[in-house]
């Protein structure tokens, strides 16, 4: 094995990619606190700013997906590629990794490309049911894919296919013995039930909406929210945190404690979510975006629902979410199903089971 490990991680976009990929570098830190970690990122992206935060260096490179309409930005993509490509190749050359690892995003895609050409053992991690474009084309050359739902030999070469599930925040085990510091934290009512809603880093605007159109509705069913508007809709919804039963944040640090005071979910079902929701074993309502490719956050959220794990409404049943949470509500027999089927499709050992992979790497550098 080579004496110094290098380990190259790229992928972003959404907060569902970069969460996974520090969560994998802070297991592999943990092994080898001598590790040297350089991360890849889409410049722009919010990559760029949460990496740091978790104390790591990272590079930004040209690169952006292609839309489904005519745009600019489509027909910069094969200049954006070739560039993206270039300033891979002088990364890695420089950085001289042990193993690249993607897990998923524009970025992911040159960054990995590249290690490939060069012979760097790759790992990808898959979150969603419903892979990606970018991961799609990478699991042909990649080592081991590591996956977080069954059946997706579909869409890979089964033979370098782990079932790992998705790396979580470590704080989420233990959220049961933190009901009352969440309480505190968030400053709500002991004797209320507590919502939250969770729309994505970046926000949702249907979700949005939807708490927005049913304030009066809270009030009559006597719960306050815990709102995660996201940092594009702030602005807009922040006046509501005027009222004593709603409390709106632009993003949420402490998960933690969040999923701790809530009593039910009200969740996008980004692949991310799902598996720290499995774990979080609290009863969800997922309105899944439909505006994401392949749709796989219905897939994702259906999986669950499939297994009587959650309750799936789709954007186009909005109307009938006060009919659908005043029954969750009243029914606590429900909730408790709920739970305890969500928590059965639960990979607390995720990370740990990534990097075990990641280890069978370094030899083969």
């Amino acid at each position: 094995m080579k004496q110094s490990i290098n380990i190259l991680i790229s992928g972003g976009g959404t907060g569902g990619h970069i969460y996974p990929a520090i969560a994998i570098a802070n297991e592999i830190k943990l092994r080898y606190p001598d590790a040297k970690f350089l991360f890849v990122g889409a410049k722009d992206k919010m990559e760029m700013e949460k990496v740091p935060q978790a104390g790591y260096q990272i590079k930004g490179l040209w690169i952006s997906g292609i839309q489904r309409k005519i745009t600019v930005d489509n027909l910069l993509f094969p200049f954006k590629m070739i560039s993206s490509l270039w300033s891979s190749y002088k990364i890695i050359k420089k950085f001289k990794p042990s193993v690249a690892i993607g897990t998923g995003g524009f970025a992911s895609g040159p960054a990995l490309m590249m290690a490939n050409f060069l012979g760097i053992p790759t790992l990808i991690q898959e979150q969603n049911s419903y892979p990606g474009i970018t991961n799609k084309l990478l699991s042909k050359k990649a080592n081991k894919i590591c996956v977080a739902y069954d059946n997706l030999e579909r869409f890979f070469p089964a033979d370098k296919i782990i079932k790992t599930g998705n790396p979580v925040r470590q704080d989420l085990l233990s959220i049961y013995a933190k009901k009352e510091e969440g309480t505190a934290f968030f400053e709500l009512d002991k004797k209320k039930k507590t919502i939250l809603v969770l729309g994505g880093s970046l926000g949702a605007r249907k979700i949005n909406e939807l708490v927005e159109n049913n304030i009066e509705f809270f009030k009559k069913q006597e719960v306050q929210v815990i709102w995660q508007c996201g940092k594009f809709y702030y602005e807009e919804y922040k006046k509501y945190g005027a009222l004593d039963i709603i409390k709106v944040h632009q993003f949420v640090n402490r998960m933690d404690l969040a999923y701790a005071a809530a009593d039910i979910i009200v969740s996008r079902a980004g692949a991310s979510s799902v598996s720290e929701l499995c774990i979080v074993r609290k009863p969800v309502i997922f309105i899944p975006s439909p505006n994401v490719a392949e749709d796989h956050q219905t897939k994702n959220a259906k999986s669950v629902a499939d297994n009587h794990g959650a309750i799936l409404l789709n954007e186009s049943e909005l109307e009938t979410f006060p009919i659908v949470f005043e029954t969750l509500m009243k029914d606590r027999g429900k909730q408790e199903y709920l739970s305890e089927n969500i928590n059965e499709l639960a990979l607390p050992g995720a990370t740990t089971d990534i990097v075990n992979e990641v280890e069978k790497l370094f030899a083969l550098y």
